[in-house]
């Protein structure tokens, strides 16, 4: 399985000490509808590229967009595009991944959507969240190799770090960030547990006359959702920098003789 890792400029060099296959978080789709790259170093070539659309209007000119990705993606050699795309699939976006899709496609590159726009854009990989709270992941996977198409399924592998009350009738929980699971686990020293299910570790504690349930990834649980994805025939899987920075030692052995600068 191809794991790339997800960038943002300013932590190229850290990143590229432990992976060549990075996507880069640097561009978008501009308020005009145009791409717009930020801070990318000129001498960057490889890669994906990770396309936004955050605070973007409506895609006008569909054609225009496709050649300014497409220009880009020539220029830098780079694989492939993941829409990172937050809103509701809207018609202006579907028109414009199919294109791109289908322009990717001829050229021996590839796209990556979220799982919304799965059944709309045919040429794409469909980006499927690891970061679940109930259920079985394996079961999930298989389920989305049904709707999408085996070779179509990529791992998101989000880092799961949530909270819940004990009991949780609703299932909701609260998103933890990394200092707040650390603080727990170093103030609690809970004994820690694995759910072969949900591929996670997980812990209780108690305070204040109230229970939790705490559920997060490692780098152990994460490379057993990357083992179980290569195990199920699925091809490619994408991690962020920022959620597993820590963690990049024990999930990519570092890579000798290179000083990272790209």
């Amino acid at each position: 399985m191809q794991i790339y890792l997800a960038v943002t400029p300013d932590k190229l060099r850290e990143a590229s000490r432990y992976t060549e296959r990075l996507a880069h978080v640097a561009y978008r789709i501009g308020p005009d509808g145009r791409l717009s790259c930020r801070d990318l170093p000129m001498r960057t070539r490889g890669g994906m590229m990770v396309l936004g659309d955050q605070g973007c209007g409506t895609v006008g000119d569909i054609q225009a967009l496709c050649r300014d990705v497409w220009r880009e993606c020539a220029n830098r050699s780079f694989s492939g595009v993941v829409a990172d795309f937050e809103q509701s699939p809207a018609p202006d976006r579907i028109s414009f991944l199919e294109a791109m899709g289908r322009i990717l496609s001829r050229n021996n590159r590839q796209l990556f959507v979220p799982e919304a726009y799965g059944a709309q854009v045919y040429q794409a990989g469909v980006l499927i969240c690891t970061a679940l709270s109930g259920g079985g992941l394996r079961q999930r996977l298989e389920e989305a190799a049904e709707v999408f198409g085996r070779r179509r399924v990529a791992l998101d592998l989000e880092r799961l770090r949530m909270r819940f009350p004990l009991p949780c009738p609703g299932g909701e929980g609260t998103p933890l960030t990394g200092e707040e699971l650390n603080a727990l686990l170093q103030a609690r020293q809970p004994s820690i547990f694995y759910s072969s299910d949900l591929c996670a570790k997980y812990f209780t504690y108690a305070e204040k006359n109230a229970a939790y349930f705490v559920l997060f990834d490692d780098a152990n649980s994460l490379r057993r959702k990357m083992r179980m994805g290569r195990d199920m025939g699925f091809s490619t899987g994408f991690l962020m920098y920022p959620e597993v920075e820590e963690l990049l030692p024990e999930i990519f052995p570092p890579r000798q003789g290179r000083s990272g600068g790209r």
